[in-house]
């Protein structure tokens, strides 16, 4: 299943390892932004299946506001990748779950491909123990 993915990561190596890797499986990244700005503008101009939220971004601690606004106001499925998963450990409305960095492809791959499914309405596959789900 080919989805549109939005990366919200303020580290630049971070984010461009997160491309290749969702590039590689087949999906098309429409964007990344350092910052809650630059995700409201992307949002606002494309389509968005899936975003993968940073908690802690140029612009400060957003990512847990931004990732319940994507959810809950525009219907994006949201995973939050974080050094910091504390920080959302009861969960966030709107949202799926929490990806501790650092991370390896194969927990990236598994954790979207739940993050996915969940979202089409279908039975996700299992979600990779590295993935903290809420609710």
């Amino acid at each position: 299943m080919t989805a549109r993915i939005l990366i919200i990561e303020d580290e630049a190596l971070v984010a461009l390892e997160l491309r290749f890797v969702l590039e590689d499986l087949g999906h098309e990244v429409v964007g990344v932004a350092a910052d809650s700005r630059q995700a409201e503008d992307i949002i606002k101009t494309s389509d968005v299946d899936l975003a993968l939220v940073d908690i802690h971004l140029s612009d400060g601690p957003t990512g847990i506001e931004l990732g319940r606004h994507l959810g809950q106001d525009h219907r994006v499925a949201v995973l939050f990748m974080t050094a910091n998963p504390g920080m959302v450990r009861n969960g966030v409305a709107g949202t799926i779950g929490v990806l501790s960095k650092p991370t390896d492809e194969r927990a990236v791959r598994t954790a979207v491909d739940y993050a996915l499914g969940k979202r089409a309405g279908s039975l996700p596959p299992m979600a990779p123990p590295e993935l903290q789900l809420f609710g």
